[in-house]
């Protein structure tokens, strides 16, 4: 047999089967793994259909992060002849030739690739950087498809709280974790990790609901050197005005008081003291001190008339679309003297005549 692909690899063994770890100089990945299983039918193909929306994304972060960037490997089935040859006996490490007609079929990470090859034609330098490749023996369509379905089939995407948690990136996740941490009562009961909150959850908030509820705030201005300072004044103050939040840091209500007879731990409520905060972040010259104790005299309780088809549905479920939030905003806006912007004001006047049919 001829060879032309020789690969420095690690041998492993999984359910009786070898496998081997290579690394693979990234210049190379258009020329190993072809896109012409792209256009045959699904269930002729061990891999899913390119998102090709998917793919600028994943290529503006590479280029983006160039000296940090960092991928898992790629899984490939060789479908064809090869051979390894162990440098030593029993150390598991050698050198895996292919044979010129074997065929290496993606089995996860075909976005990465494709990400990869795009970035290459902006960057020519990520050439001969590399990205490590599992391959596995292609025993045929059956196989190739099985190893796709449990490569993916248990993969469980990381909650966005706990993305924004980690992300050292994004500057906003890194105010709004600065911002928790330093008010007591929001780091005690905001969930870091998880997105939604179970009936019985110790924590009230979400990571993430703080997180949009900050990009709502900075909209249009976006972060600047005194986006911290602005943010962390913010929630402060509304920590303190609102009555029920004080109610439970002195144990004169329960939390699941505070869930069933209130709406001021819900997210569209979270979201739209966040919209809220917007005209605070637009008028730095506007003191906070004069409107925001005034969120006292809002009345948070569920049954509230106020927020009946405005934030809660007539079975009394809550709604948390972007017009119940800009709702909502209207509502604490106008209880605490905040003017209304001509289009909340033409949406404030829509959905009072429409509750009045």
């Amino acid at each position: 047999m001829q060879f032309v692909y020789r690969f420095p690899v690690v041998r492993g063994i999984q359910a009786g089967r070898e496998y081997y770890i290579g690394m693979v100089p990234l210049k190379m990945l258009s020329k190993l793994f072809q896109d012409d299983e792209e256009y045959v039918l699904p269930e002729y193909r061990a891999q899913r259909k390119l998102n090709e929306a998917r793919i600028p994304v994943i290529s503006k972060y590479i280029l983006e992060n160039r000296d940090d960037y960092v991928f898992s490997a790629l899984a490939a089935s060789i479908d064809g002849e090869f051979s390894f040859k162990e440098l030593e006996k029993g150390i598991g490490t050698g050198i895996l030739e292919v044979s010129m007609d074997a065929r290496f079929l993606i089995n996860d990470g075909q976005h990465r690739k494709a990400a990869i090859l795009s970035a290459l034609e902006e960057d020519e330098t990520l050439a001969d950087e590399t990205i490590s490749v599992v391959f596995f023996e292609d025993k045929g369509l059956d196989r190739s498809q099985q190893i796709f379905t449990d490569l993916n089939k248990h993969a469980v995407k990381t909650s966005n709280s706990i993305a924004e948690l980690y992300d050292s990136r994004d500057e906003l996740a890194v105010i709004t974790r600065n911002v928790i941490a330093k008010i007591d009562f929001l780091n005690q009961y905001t969930d870091k990790e998880k997105d939604n909150l179970g009936k019985y959850s110790s924590n009230l908030f979400t990571l993430n609901t703080f997180y949009t509820a900050n990009k709502r705030m900075i909209r249009k201005v976006g972060v600047t050197e005194r986006t911290e300072e602005v943010l962390l004044k913010y929630w402060s103050m509304i920590t303190e005005n609102i009555e029920q939040w004080q109610e439970l840091e002195n144990h004169q209500i329960s939390k699941v008081d505070l869930r069933e007879k209130y709406i001021v731990t819900q997210a569209v409520v979270i979201q739209a003291l966040g919209r809220t905060g917007n005209y605070f972040y637009r008028h730095p010259e506007e003191d906070m001190n004069k409107f925001l104790p005034k969120l006292r005299k809002i009345d948070w309780q569920r049954a509230a008339e106020q927020w009946k088809l405005r934030n809660i549905k007539a079975n009394g479920r809550m709604i948390n679309s972007d017009a119940a939030i800009i709702l909502t905003s209207n509502v604490i806006k106008q209880g605490i003297g905040i003017p209304l912007t001509e289009d909340e004001q033409f949406r404030e006047e829509k959905f009072l005549k429409n509750i009045s049919k």
